[in-house]
C-alpha cells in the first residue's frame, strides 16, 4: 500500500531523515520507534506532504506522493492523527469531526460519525462539548475520530499515548488493534516500544533519521539491542 524509498529530508542545515527505507503492506499495523529526533514524526509529515523531501520517493497504491500538496493527499485515502493532537479547542466534538470529513458529502458524514461514536462512546456523549474542555484521553479519542472521518485507507498516528494514563494507554491500542480489524492499514509512530510492538505486524527501529533495524513485533520485542534500548531491560 506504501512505498517509502531513500527519503532525505532536510530543516535548514539538518539533516532529518537520512535515507529512509520502509514499506506498508494493507490491512497490516507497522510501527516506527525510536528515541526523540529519530525522525519518526518527520517520516509521517513527509508522506502527507508537511515536510518536503530534497531526495527520495513515496507511492501509495502506486502513486507518487513527493509532489502532491496535503489536501490531495487525505483525499487518496490518508488520514493523520497528529503528535500533541490538535484538537480545535473552541469548536465541540461534533464540529471537530465535521472538520475531518471536509472532502465527504452529507450523506456520507451521517454514517461515519456513527462509526466514530461507536469506537468512542463517550465522544457521542460529549458531541456538544467544547474539546478544549475534555480530558488528554478524550482529546486523544476525538483526535482518532477525526483522522478516521475521512474514511482513510491508512491511517498515520502519531505518539497517540503520549502524556496519557496506563489505563487510557490500553484503551487507545485496543481501539487501533480495532480501527485495524476493520479493514484500515495503520502505520504507527510510538515511544512506548513495548505497546507498539506488542500490537504490530512489522516494525522500524529508527535512530538519528536511519533505519537501524526492522523485523516483525514479535522479533523486535526479542531483539536484545531493542530491550535495552527502549524497552527498560
Amino acid at each position: 500500500m506504501l512505498e517509502v524509498s531513500d527519503l532525505h529530508v532536510f530543516y535548514g542545515g539538518i539533516h532529518a531523515l537520512k535515507g529512509i527505507t520502509l514499506s506498508v503492506s494493507s490491512g497490516r499495523i507497522v510501527t516506527l520507534i525510536g528515541a526523540n529526533g529519530a525522525g519518526k514524526s518527520t517520516t509521517l509529515r513527509s508522506i502527507v506532504g508537511l515536510a518536503r523531501p530534497s531526495q527520495g520517493v513515496i507511492r501509495f497504491q502506486g502513486e507518487d506522493l513527493s509532489r502532491k500538496p496535503t489536501h490531495q493527499i487525505i483525499r487518496m485515502g490518508i488520514g493523520i492523527s497528529p503528535e500533541g493532537r490538535k484538537v480545535f479547542p473552541n469548536l465541540t466534538v461534533l464540529e471537530n469531526l465535521e472538520l475531518g470529513a471536509y472532502n465527504r458529502s452529507r450523506r456520507d458524514f451521517a454514517a461515519q460519525v456513527e462509526w466514530v461514536f461507536s469506537l468512542f462512546p463517550r465522544m457521542k456523549e460529549r458531541e456538544r462539548q467544547l474539546a478544549g474542555t475534555l480530558s488528554g484521553g478524550e482529546q486523544q479519542m476525538l483526535a482518532l475520530g477525526r483522522a478516521l472521518m475521512s474514511r482513510p485507507r491508512l491511517v498515520l498516528l502519531d505518539e497517540p499515548s503520549l502524556g496519557l494514563a496506563p489505563l487510557v494507554v490500553q484503551e487507545v491500542f485496543r481501539t487501533i488493534q480495532t480501527i485495524n480489524e476493520g479493514g484500515a492499514t495503520i502505520l504507527l509512530v510510538e515511544q512506548n516500544a513495548m505497546a507498539a510492538l506488542q500490537i504490530a505486524h512489522y516494525g522500524y527501529v529508527l535512530e538519528t533519521g536511519e533505519v537501524m533495524l526492522e523485523g516483525t513485533g514479535e522479533l523486535l520485542l526479542q531483539d536484545e539491542r531493542v530491550r535495552q534500548a527502549y524497552l527498560g531491560d
